[in-house]
């Protein structure tokens, strides 16, 4: 009987399983020869003796101890040789397994990374876009301090003007400067005295201060129009000269 023959077999032996079964088989052939021949026989030649065609019996020879071991021997390379198979087997599966877990492993963990980075990389994302926030309204409150709008009415133009006169160190108040234009033209920036001595010598008062021609040009205050009508101008450099006469237009009470 040959290792392949055996149920459930699923690999060939190799090259030393089949030497050593060769091996013992030989020594089974040789152990039932040995046991044919008696052990007085005479080992010289006799006479022929007519050989009957008939086929031998082995019966009584497999029942010999010598048969009993070979048979024996022969079952324990079998087992041997099974157990040898299953144990590389085995290993085999075993470290096929390993490597397969190492490999989940590695990928676990290149996972993990990746999803770390995409996450700090979303965070950074996100502070910037917080800051943006932050910052633009900050920007926006100071480019609004430098740049005030005003309303287009006399309180929007004593503001505008206030706001001119402090850069230029001028002095004079909110107060101050509503009052005399109340009393020099009633709050109208189109406003022109056609009948006064200033307006008998050429140079009528003109704006919201009545100033004349001469005056709005020598104190002018730099950064305001040169339309003696342009309210903010007129205001300023009304402003301009009462400080330099009067001390600021607060004092300014009467025609000036």
């Amino acid at each position: 009987m040959s290792v392949s023959s055996i149920p459930g077999r699923r690999r060939r032996l190799n090259k030393t399983q089949k030497l050593s079964v060769a091996g013992i088989s030989a020594m089974a052939v040789a152990a039932l020869s040995f046991s044919l021949v008696p052990a007085n026989a005479d080992p010289k030649p006799e006479a022929e003796t007519p050989v009957s065609a008939e086929p031998v019996a082995f019966a009584s020879v497999a029942g010999t101890p010598q048969a009993k071991a070979v048979q024996a021997s022969i079952i324990e390379q079998h087992s041997t040789a099974e157990q040898l198979v299953k144990a590389a087997d085995l290993a085999r599966a075993k470290k096929a397994a390993a490597a397969k877990a190492k490999a989940a492993e590695a990928a676990k963990i290149k996972a993990q990374a990746e999803a770390k980075a995409k996450a700090e990389a979303a965070a950074k994302v996100k502070a910037k876009a917080v800051a943006a926030e932050r910052t633009q309204p900050q920007a926006a409150s100071r480019s609004e301090a430098r740049t005030p709008v005003y309303a287009n009415n006399l309180d929007g133009w004593i503001r505008e003007s206030l706001d001119i006169m402090r850069a230029h160190g001028i002095p004079g108040s909110y107060d101050g400067l509503h009052r005399n234009i109340m009393r020099e033209s009633t709050g109208n920036p189109n406003a022109v005295n056609g009948w006064d001595v200033n307006a008998q010598n050429g140079t009528p008062s003109c704006g919201l201060l009545q100033v004349i021609r001469p005056t709005f040009n020598a104190y002018h205050v730099p950064g305001t129009s040169w339309n003696i009508y342009d309210p903010v101008a007129n205001i300023t450099a009304a402003a301009n000269y009462a400080a330099d006469k009067y001390g600021s237009m607060d004092n300014v009470n009467s025609a000036y």
